[in-house]
């Protein structure tokens, strides 16, 4: 047995290193699971685990190791978020997005104006603690990172202060958030119900979603008119899915050279919002069953094809030449979930799928073009995975000067990877980089790389822990923390609803966004049972992480130098 004791006592091997790693992490996720009042912690209950193992002697000898493992999962976790939320990145910015944006960027200001002022006039605390006690507050592991680099960077240390101060803060964050979603909703005596109405109601009038409807040709001035002359005229974005000719019953596969007729039938993918301009134009909507009708070349049907073929992304659907070289119409795109309106300008991603009218034959022909491989689209891309933290590590090193600071401030490799990550995703295609990641694939980098990274934060703190955080000193760690989570958001609930008029709903999900918080979040969809949080998390979510990740150094930075 003194084999087995060396392994756990001997922190001078590798062996010793990945027992207590896989022990912390295993136990953390674990427990992990465990509700408390319906609320549960997930990984970050890792860092907890790593905090008792150091508190008891478990650590990791090896401290050059340590921080590798530290950074390294940090950049892992972090790389893994841009490539997740960079294509909504930039389009969350469109009218509803931006407001649900600059409430959230609000947020932020905020919880930095509170922090400041426990920190000029409370004098027992220091950057250090004030900055690992504001990421703990808004729940935001990658702020702890970027702080920590800071440090690191100015040679002051204090990287254990920052650990504890956050997981001082980190439970009572989780809370506060909770607790203030349900003062917003005494205050206002909101009901729940009426809210998910209202939510209901605005998916059903939605003006983005691709809306399906049948037009009989009845304007006289139509009659003799091209595809291509219709669409000039109707200066709107639709597809003509199918055509039904009134004569012969022959259903047709339109192009722009096909000829309409009064009494055909048009099958159009439009918006929503834009029905009553073909009310107008061509004639009223009928109720028609177009699932599989013969014609004079065969049959007609809709099929998804899922585009796996590196050599089109990026490519537009009009070079495709879907009418000239396969007959076939695409009417819509779903892109991660979302479908979009198929106009010839659209840029496809590997990833998509396109939904195509036509022959089966030549569904066929194009699929295999395509690629239409579920299998290839499993396939790890590792080479734009490393070559993005390559470039990320590389842009997080470059020094960005500050007017009034002596120090230049760096991404570093938590904001480096983040923003790099983000960039590809959205306009890798044009570097001809696949980055298409299969959720269940970027879930686990993403997981492996937030425990490895709790893990370390852990061990490391966990030695001091119990002395520094179990006193008064430690209770008032958690007063502030608790008053950073909770006033910015109070304040931001009710600029929400009381100015802007947002659905409950909808803040849930900004109040989670704003802190990253997942376990909020995860509150916020079991109140709502539908996607509405999840939705407005998505939307802030990636300007948050972006602004917690600057502005966690920026204080750093500022207070420390």
């Amino acid at each position: 047995m003194d084999w087995l004791i060396s392994l756990f006592a001997d922190n001078t091997t590798i062996a010793h290193d990945v027992v207590v790693y896989s022990l912390v992490i295993a136990l953390g996720v674990l427990l992990g699971k465990v509700k408390f009042f319906g609320i549960s912690l997930g990984v970050t209950f890792v860092l907890f685990v790593g905090i008792v193992a150091g508190h008891f002697g478990f650590d990791i000898g090896n401290a050059e190791l340590l921080k590798f493992v530290r950074e390294f999962g940090l950049i892992l976790f972090v790389f893994s978020i841009g490539i997740q939320v960079g294509p909504s990145f930039f389009s969350s910015f469109k009218k509803g997005g931006m407001q649900m944006n600059l409430i959230a960027a609000l947020t932020v200001a905020l919880n930095v104006v509170v922090a400041l002022i426990i920190y000029y006039t409370c004098s027992d605390v220091t950057v250090p603690q004030i900055v690992g006690i504001l990421s703990g507050a808004v729940t935001n592991t990658p702020g702890l990172g970027a702080a920590q680099q800071a440090l690191d960077s100015l040679g002051q240390g204090g990287t254990d202060a920052l650990s504890m101060g956050y997981a001082a803060a980190y439970p009572l964050g989780v809370i506060g958030i909770i607790l203030s979603m349900i003062l917003l909703k005494v205050v206002f005596k909101i009901k729940v119900d009426k809210e998910v109405k209202e939510i209901e109601d605005e998916k059903e009038n939605s003006q983005l979603k691709p809306y399906v409807v049948t037009f009989e040709i009845e304007n006289n001035l139509i009659n003799g008119k091209t595809v291509l002359e219709l669409n000039n005229i109707i200066d709107h974005h639709f597809v003509i899915s199918r055509l039904k000719k009134h004569n012969t019953g022959e259903v047709i596969i339109p192009t722009s050279k096909t000829v309409l007729e009064k009494g055909d039938m048009l099958l159009i993918v439009c918006s929503a919002a834009d029905e009553h301009v073909f009310l107008t134009v061509l004639g009223h909507r009928i109720e028609h069953q177009w699932n599989e009708e013969p014609t004079t070349t065969g049959e007609v049907v809709s099929r998804r094809i899922l585009v796996t073929n590196s050599h089109y992304n990026g490519r537009t659907l009009g070079s495709l030449r879907l009418h000239n070289g396969y007959r076939l119409n695409a009417t819509r795109v779903n892109r991660a979930g979302v479908d979009l309106i198929a106009s010839a300008n659209l840029a496809i991603q590997v990833g998509d799928r396109i939904t195509v009218v036509g022959d089966p034959s030549h569904i066929e022909r194009l699929a295999t073009r395509l690629g239409n491989s579920m299998k290839r689209l499993h396939e790890p891309n590792m080479f734009t995975m490393f070559i993005g933290i390559f470039l990320g590590i590389i842009a997080g090193c470059i020094p960005i000067a500050i007017p009034g600071m002596s120090a230049t401030m760096q991404l570093g490799i938590a904001g480096g990877p983040l923003v790099v990550a983000i960039l590809l995703s959205r306009f890798g295609y044009k570097l001809k980089l696949v980055t298409y990641t299969s959720s269940s694939a970027s879930l686990m980098l993403r997981e492996v790389g937030i425990c490895l990274f709790l893990a370390s934060v852990g061990i490391s703190a966990g030695g001091n822990f119990y002395d520094t955080v179990f006193n008064a000193q430690g209770l008032r760690w958690v007063m502030y923390g608790f008053i950073i989570t909770v006033v910015p958001l109070i304040i931001m609930s009710i600029l929400a609803r009381a100015k802007y008029k947002f659905n409950y709903l909808s803040i849930l999900g900004i109040m989670s966004g704003s802190y990253t918080d997942p376990p909020a979040l995860a509150y916020g969809n079991k109140v709502a049972n539908n996607d509405a949080p999840a939705v407005a998390y998505s939307t802030v979510y990636p300007l948050t992480m972006f602004l917690r990740v600057i502005t966690a150094q920026l204080l750093v930075l500022l207070l420390a130098s």
